[in-house]
């Protein structure tokens, strides 16, 4: 058995079971990948991936088994190699981020600004997705940070730390009767149609549980990944935008009006996550800090030494978390 057949069987189940892709992401041959993944088969005696012909098609019982620990191990050797290049270089490395595009346009250009002045050296990595695949993409290591509001506790074996809160303000044209009223209420949101985010995107779920508790059925009729496609249908006249309101710029947006909505919905928490088994360099400790200034780095190693999500989470109850 050795190691470069691990990473194969890994990266082709990630690859959905498509050896030219996984191939390709290798830098290798495609017959190669195949003969590998044969020849450690032939040597463990068992099948890893079913097969119809030369294709395969699924993964067995015992193959699951193998690969959930292979990840295991390609992760603890991701570590020694982190571990290697801290001693070696502090300021020489890489950082892969997957994040939302809320975050990725709205919060993070500041963050990035400060962490390249400081750390030009390391090469920065930004992934956007949707919260499922940004999970996703740190519980299996293709990215070192996940920044999102969902999905996150999707995965048990990631660390998720709060880093603040925010809410949502409902945008209009300047001619819209809301435009200049004070105090909205979701009855008054309701009788108008509804532009807001996709399922599972920039806490919807929040949206959606105030209207249910109040009995009400929004005209959802359009729902967009991000706020700039939002407030582009606002401006056609389809709708109201319902945003985070760190999504609204009053000088890029000054033809649009927010009205403050943070008494309608309930506050949603940004996380971020990472591997519980993560090696955490120098410089990716001052990242998180740069993002969320309350976590600092004794903070985060304590939450890291931590069993589970609900000895992290009491660790937090009395942390004032900043508002955005």
């Amino acid at each position: 058995m050795k190691l470069h057949q691990l990473r194969y069987i890994w990266e082709v189940s990630k690859q959905g079971l498509n050896v030219s892709q996984a191939a390709a992401r290798l830098f290798t041959s495609q017959p190669g990948v195949s003969k590998q993944i044969r020849l450690l088969e032939e040597e463990l005696g068992l099948q890893i991936f079913s097969r119809r012909g030369k294709h395969l098609v699924e993964i067995t019982p015992a193959g699951r088994a193998i690969l959930e620990t292979s990840g295991e191990i390609l992760q603890q050797i991701q570590k020694i190699n982190a571990l290697a290049q801290e001693h070696s270089d502090e300021q020489r490395g890489s950082l892969s981020i997957a994040t939302t595009h809320t975050q990725c346009r709205y919060v993070l250009p500041s963050v990035i600004r400060r962490f390249i002045d400081k750390y030009p050296d390391v090469a920065l990595h930004m992934h956007q997705g949707t919260p499922t695949q940004i999970s996703a993409s740190a519980a299996d290591a293709t990215a070192d940070f996940a920044i999102a509001t969902e999905a996150l506790e999707l995965y048990s074996d990631l660390l998720m730390l709060p880093c603040y809160r925010w809410n949502r303000s409902v945008l209009v044209p300047k001619s819209h009767p809301l435009a200049d009223e004070s105090s909205i209420t979701l009855c008054k949101i309701t009788n108008y149609p509804i532009i807001t985010y996709t399922f599972g995107f920039t806490g919807r779920s929040k949206l959606d549980e105030a209207f249910l508790a109040e009995g009400l059925q929004p005209k959802v009729v359009l729902t967009a990944a991000d706020a700039d496609v939002i407030k582009t249908y606002v401006r056609l006249g389809l709708g109201i935008g319902i945003v985070a309101s760190m999504a609204y710029d009053p000088k890029v947006d000054s033809d649009l009006v927010a009205v403050d909505a943070s008494h309608l919905f309930e506050a949603s928490t940004t996380k971020i996550g990472f591997r519980r088994n993560s090696y955490l360099r120098g410089y990716m400790y001052d990242f998180i800090e740069m993002f969320a200034p309350h976590l600092e780095r004794e903070l985060v190693q304590q939450s890291l030494s931590m069993a589970g999500r609900a000895e992290v989470d009491s660790l937090f109850k009395g942390v004032v978390l900043p508002s955005l």
